[in-house]
């Protein structure tokens, strides 16, 4: 904090949390010698701020009873935040009874911001996507986000600067649908321009963005949340598992969710038995497989492995080590 009015904003929200503050304790706060918080205060004044000197061994200073803040002061990183949370709040059921609290905070905030911040942050909330109750997202630089939340929004094409997993650096023209969070992570997906198919990009490796001229059509129909749940079910990895397990489709996303797994239902069977006889056609792609058969084993119903033999001796260690531990003894004391 550098600006003499950035420090000054700082010591008003100090004073707004209330109680009397020494002066050396503002000092300290605000990184600052006692001097320097005389002017603060001065400066406060001077917008009409109600500040109170109070003398004496313990003074200090406080902001006068019943002062009501004029209209929030948000940087963009803490307005994005807070509405970020709020969103996020509601979509995991972390709400009142009412049901109506977070909406209507959200509400509030928003009609005191700036019109400009107002606008971006609408972008943001207008064109993202929870594809679960979100935990703890990795953050990605908010001028990024708000860059291509807008870029959505309006269908503009953006330039972006993009860092692979492996560490290869690119520049890549992305016709961006829409922004989603899944699984601590936010994703941009669209079509990349120069392969003239549709990527994911995950925001925390874009370093940079910059809307280009023009505008573009996005699909009809477009889902931005399954988008992105497929291309990470099908993304290249050390081993591509097919199975056959008996059960429909929203019985085996339980344990293997659409971004782990592609889950194709064969045609219903008939007749009072149908349920019984109802098979999927699931694929998984993984860089390891030992996880894959206490997964199978949770899901309690039968399954047949067409690939790979590996995941097949891998099973059956695990049935052979459950059978061991179900006719063990317990021991004696």
């Amino acid at each position: 904090m550098s600006r003499p009015t950035a420090r000054v904003l700082a010591l008003l929200e100090l004073l707004q949390a209330g109680g009397l503050r020494t002066l050396a304790e503002l000092a300290d706060r605000l990184e600052v010698d006692e001097r320097t918080v005389r002017r603060y205060v001065d400066h406060l004044i001077d917008l009409d701020v109600p500040v109170e000197s109070v003398r004496g061994r313990y003074g200090g200073y406080r902001l006068a009873r019943g002062y009501r803040m004029p209209p929030l002061m948000l940087s963009d990183d803490e307005a994005l935040a807070v509405l970020l949370g709020l969103v996020a709040g509601r979509r995991a059921g972390l709400m009142t009874a009412t049901g109506t609290a977070s909406e209507t905070a959200a509400a509030k905030i928003r009609r005191v911001l700036p019109e400009r911040l107002g606008r971006r942050l609408d972008a943001v909330l207008d064109s993202l996507a929870f594809t679960a109750p979100p935990g703890e997202l990795t953050a990605p630089e908010t001028g990024v986000l708000l860059s291509i939340a807008d870029a959505v929004r309006h269908n503009r094409p953006i330039s972006i600067r993009y860092t692979a997993a492996d560490g290869r650096r690119s520049e890549r023209t992305l016709h961006p649908y829409g922004l989603v969070a899944h699984s601590g992570n936010w994703y941009v997906t669209g079509a990349d321009l120069a392969i003239g198919e549709d990527r994911t990009f995950r925001l925390d490796r874009i370093t940079g963005t910059r809307t280009l001229p023009g505008s573009f059509e996005p699909p009809v129909g477009l889902d931005p949340a399954k988008r992105v749940l497929t291309a990470l079910a099908t993304a290249p990895y050390r081993h591509e598992v097919t199975l056959r397990i008996q059960g429909t489709a929203e019985q085996i996303r339980t344990r293997l969710p659409a971004s782990v797994a592609i889950v194709e239902e064969s045609p219903s069977a008939s007749g009072a038995d149908s349920d019984t006889r109802q098979w999927s056609r699931v694929e998984v792609h993984a860089e390891r497989l030992d996880w894959l058969p206490g997964v199978l084993a949770s899901l309690d119903r039968p399954f047949v492995i067409e690939q790979p033999d590996e995941l097949r001796d891998l099973v059956a260690e695990l049935a052979n080590r459950l059978m061991s531990s179900a006719r063990r003894s317990p021991p004696h004391v």
